[in-house]
């Protein structure tokens, strides 16, 4: 102020120059931005060297929606006579693509939910041959997940059956991506679910939804429950042992973050979907049938079905009744057709091979045995001695005694002679020393009664001695005996 001050009163750029202690040219400066209204004069526009291909930028911008790289625009520039630095021309392709996508914003706005109206599905990889399935019920924040070996079609939607078992009611709309398992086909772009969807969403009462491709915004409230689950559920606990083990760890990790206020909606998602149940569709009365129809199999007269060039046994009382045999889990269960009841669960063997349960033949395997049948009078007379005739005879003939038929003649004629009891105590006795010939049990009846009896060998024997008095081994020292004497 005292600038412009010192110029009114003088008149001069100089003189008020020599008043202020300052140059003429800072006066000028100052006058002139105070006649301009206090304003920076403007700057002179200076030139670049990719102003001649800066249009061509622009198109190629927008030909392609902000997505072409200046890599791929620097040789059409240099073609089209830019000679600069690919720095520079750097520089050219950011400015672009920030003009376009200022004149083209992609906006989105808050997703607003409808009690009882969505439900959100997806997949995600888990690690180590698992894949865990989630949902969520997008109004009430509940939140369901568990694993798999595999992404098909049928356990997607034995998946989404079980989701609907734990929700207590169906929603109106299913929203997923574009995955294959549930999608048929892609026309102008309208998803065509496939044919077993159709089934399970008309038996259920919903309609599939959705989303828009490589959209995965669209769906980032599934999205984040993969992974959550993958930072909370599978980090911490992995590696599992097995699919059960898995899904009892999952059901058991719903259970807890269903129970606990969600930081998006400050409530318990557990208790909003009580109040969402009652605007949903209830379940059917009948189950869907889902995936291939189970096989069939006639039980044989041994108690087993086959299944792969294998056998498995099933509860001896379905003989000549037909079951259904399902693979789950790595295990093969037979399923009673007229009841639904699991009777038989076996894990898989190889071709050719039997897995046969005691239980369902009422005990274990009896060992064999081959019981004697007489067939003609002199044998069963000797077998109407009793088991020791029997044994004499089992290990006569297991011995190779071709002449075991005459023997029983003659032991029935030594039986008549010294009697029954005599033959029976001769026959025990050549058993037990392996004496497999009828001279060998005469020999026994002609040594009599008086033969030793040769026993097992028992217990200790234990007796209780009586006390006497004793003496010191001193007593029986050479001048203690010389005393004595």
């Amino acid at each position: 102020m005292d600038i412009i001050a010192a110029y009114r009163e003088v008149g001069t750029y100089r003189g008020a120059a020599e008043m202020c202690g300052t140059t003429h040219k800072t006066v000028k400066r100052i006058i002139e931005r105070a006649l301009a209204g206090d304003k920076a004069p403007p700057r002179k526009q200076r030139n670049h060297n990719y102003d001649p291909v800066a249009q061509l930028v622009a198109d190629k911008m927008a030909a392609t929606c902000g997505k072409i790289s200046a890599k791929r625009l620097l040789p059409l520039a240099q073609a089209a006579g830019y000679d600069g630095s690919a720095r520079n021309f750097r520089r050219l392709v950011a400015q672009a693509r920030q003009a376009w996508r200022r004149q083209h914003p992609r906006g989105r706005r808050p997703a607003v939910w409808t009690p009882g109206e969505m439900l959100v599905i997806d997949w995600g990889d888990a690690g180590g041959g698992l894949h865990v399935f989630c949902a969520v019920l997008a109004w009430s924040r509940f939140r369901f997940v568990r694993f798999a070996d595999n992404e098909r079609g049928e356990t997607t939607l034995a998946f989404l059956a079980e989701c609907f078992e734990v929700l207590g009611a169906v929603p109106k709309m299913v929203l997923a991506d574009r995955m294959g398992c549930l999608k048929g086909g892609v026309v102008a772009n309208k998803v065509i679910p496939t044919a077993d969807y159709v089934r399970f969403a008309t038996h259920y009462g919903l309609r599939p939804d959705w989303c828009e491709a490589n959209d995965p915004e669209s769906k980032g409230i599934v999205e984040n429950l993969v992974g959550y689950a993958k930072r909370d559920l599978v980090v911490p606990q992995a590696p599992f042992e097995d699919l059960a083990v898995a899904n009892i760890a999952a059901r058991t990790w719903c259970a807890e973050v269903n129970g606990v206020p969600h930081s998006e909606i400050c409530a318990i998602p557990a208790e909003r979907l009580s109040a969402e149940q009652e605007v949903m569709s209830a379940l059917p009365s009948l189950r869907p049938a889902i995936g291939k129809p189970p096989i069939t199999r006639k039980v044989d007269k041994l108690s087993c079905v086959r299944f792969g060039s294998a056998r498995y046994s099933v509860p001896n009382r379905l003989v000549g009744i037909r079951v259904a045999i399902v693979e789950a889990g790595g295990r093969l269960l037979v399923t009673d057709l007229a009841t639904g009841e699991i009777v038989a669960d076996h894990a898989p063997v190889a071709p050719g091979e039997a897995a046969i349960c005691d239980e369902h033949y009422g005990g274990p395997r009896p060992a064999p045995r081959r019981a004697a049948r007489p067939r003609t009078d002199g044998e069963r007379a000797f077998l109407a001695l009793g088991p020791a005739a029997e044994g004499w005879l089992t290990g006569s003939a297991a011995s190779g005694n071709t002449r075991l038929a005459a023997d029983l003649v003659e032991l029935a004629a030594l039986g008549a002679a010294h009697g029954q009891a005599m033959l029976i105590a001769a026959l025990e006795r050549a058993t037990r020393f392996r004496r497999w010939r009828a001279e060998d049990v005469r020999s026994i009846l002609a040594a009599g009664a008086g033969t030793p009896q040769p026993v097992t060998a028992g217990d200790a024997l234990v007796m209780a001695l009586p006390t006497v008095a004793t003496r010191s081994l001193d007593d029986y020292a050479l001048d203690r005996i010389g005393e004595a004497g």
